[in-house]
């Protein structure tokens, strides 16, 4: 399978300083990142990934582990990482990107000038709350909301949430089974945020992320709830834009 079926790319150019990677939160698809390129520079290349199971992959069977997931993605992404590069990565999103970063440095590919890691607790912590992704769809619905872990609109609309059940299930499967290898921390910067309405998500359990680098490290609280990367878009691309200025100058 080719990258294009894996990518979204709003505005593509023929030869960006920086590819900036966006992993979707749980039950989210690359139409989260749909503005991003109008707000960051030209010459940053906003490339949003879109999984199995969600829009026009919707018929496709999600995945439910992340390590054959990011063994896949760092197959097929491969020639995108012709030019410095960084992810970004939402609650699952940041998981996702980690473990990829991880899965290229295996491979001996180059690794992110910079991890961008939201709303997702530093991996080595033990997770708290109870799973809930092989329960009734009432106690899933449920556990949904207390956990802020998808959108009101979303769990609202009946139709929708029958299609994207499948998804969320597998989602949440792959939150709630992961279990955290250890290995040595990463040679790439880390930009952390966290939610200052995240109830779920603190900046006790975000602090932690800076064990898993040995380069900068900047943790950031952002107004808003587990959501802040919608709610608080602009904020945040001001602090991404902010810390891929030096690649963008290194590359200029």
């Amino acid at each position: 399978m080719t990258a294009d079926r894996w990518t979204v790319v709003p505005k593509p150019n023929a030869d960006p300083r920086v590819r900036l990677f966006c992993f979707p939160y749980a039950g989210g698809s690359a139409t989260t990142y749909r503005t991003w390129s109008d707000v960051l520079p030209p010459d940053v290349e906003v490339q949003a990934i879109q999984l199995p199971g969600r829009e026009w992959r919707l018929k496709e069977e999600p995945y439910r582990d992340v390590f054959p997931l990011v063994g896949e993605l760092a197959t097929v992404l491969k020639d995108r990482f012709d030019v410095p590069f960084a992810f970004f990565g939402h609650s699952l999103g940041a998981l996702i990107s980690f473990e990829l970063a991880r899965e290229l440095r295996r491979r001996g590919l180059s690794l992110p000038e910079r991890l961008f890691l939201s709303a997702h607790r530093a991996p080595h912590l033990p997770k708290e709350l109870p799973d809930i992704h092989d329960g009734p769809d009432e106690e899933f619905y449920e556990g949904l909301r207390k956990l802020e872990g998808t959108p009101d609109e979303l769990l609202s609309n009946d139709e929708l949430m029958e299609l994207l059940l499948p998804v969320l299930r597998a989602d949440f499967e792959i939150a709630e089974t992961y279990r955290y290898p250890p290995e040595p921390p990463l040679d790439c910067q880390m930009s952390v945020f966290g939610g200052l309405g995240d109830e779920v998500t603190n900046r006790d359990i975000l602090q932690p992320w800076d064990q898993h680098t040995t380069k900068d490290f900047k943790l950031r609280m952002i107004p808003g709830s587990h959501f802040f990367v919608e709610e608080s878009r602009d904020l945040i691309l001001r602090a991404v834009f902010h810390d891929l200025m030096p690649v963008q100058r290194r590359h200029a």
